[in-house]
């Protein structure tokens, strides 16, 4: 089983309390987790990746427990294997794509040299198409070539699974389409489970081999998931 999740979380803010319970198991190779603003997708995510911990539950990717709250099992970020792209993609403004690369294997807190080598990095470049732009900043780069830089240096460190959130959500609707275009064909490249987060209906046609609802901190019973064949 690729995806094993079973997670609780109660969120508080003021006087608001929000209960999140996800439950799902799947084998697809793209899943897409989908549901409405407000419905609890980053935050599982956020769990699955190590970023928030979860009250109670499991989480099981690829075969490796990140999560177990009976089992005394709580993988710090950097040792679940997890490649994490973020909705604005997150890169460093003050570094190249080389670097901003490269800063994924560093095993301090220093940036990269401008014209350091490393193998991985320099695959990856060559592999997305970035050398001829490894010396640009991102203010300087395209939609799709921020995307492609973001998800290098997610793959940098040889991730057992990618984990996107809305990559799409602030783009206008025709580089959205261009974009997904590109992901789909850089996913059937590396070949990697992907779990994605999405309240758009065009990324499922695009992405998903199968889709979990979400709808207010839980997988939906009518249907739990749902099957998409691609054109």
């Amino acid at each position: 089983m690729t995806w094993d999740i079973a997670l609780t979380k109660t969120l508080r803010h003021d006087q608001a309390r929000f209960q999140l319970d996800v439950r799902f198991a799947s084998a697809a190779r793209r899943l897409v987790l989908f549901g409405p603003s407000g419905a609890g997708k980053t935050q599982t995510l956020k769990m699955i990746a190590g970023i928030t911990r979860p009250d109670t539950g499991h989480a099981r990717v690829a075969g490796q427990t990140l999560f177990d709250a009976q089992q005394g099992v709580d993988l710090p970020p950097q040792q679940r294997r997890l490649g994490f792209v973020f909705q604005d993609y997150a890169l460093f403004p003050h570094l190249t794509v080389r670097q901003n690369i490269g800063f994924a294997r560093r095993t301090s807190w220093l940036n990269p040299a401008p014209r350091h080598t490393d193998d991985a990095v320099e695959r990856w470049l060559r592999d997305f198409h970035l050398a001829p732009i490894a010396n640009l900043y991102p203010a300087q780069l395209s939609g799709g070539q921020r995307q492609r830089t973001a998800l290098a240096r997610a793959l940098v460190r040889e991730p057992a699974a990618l984990l996107l959130d809305e990559p799409f959500a602030a783009l206008d609707q025709n580089l959205r389409a261009r974009l997904r275009g590109e992901l789909a064909e850089l996913l059937n490249q590396v070949q990697l489970p992907m779990l994605l987060i999405t309240h758009d209906e065009g990324d499922l046609h695009s992405l998903a081999d199968e889709v979990v609802h979400l709808h207010d901190g839980h997988v939906l019973d009518t249907p739990p998931t749902t099957q998409v064949a691609h054109a």
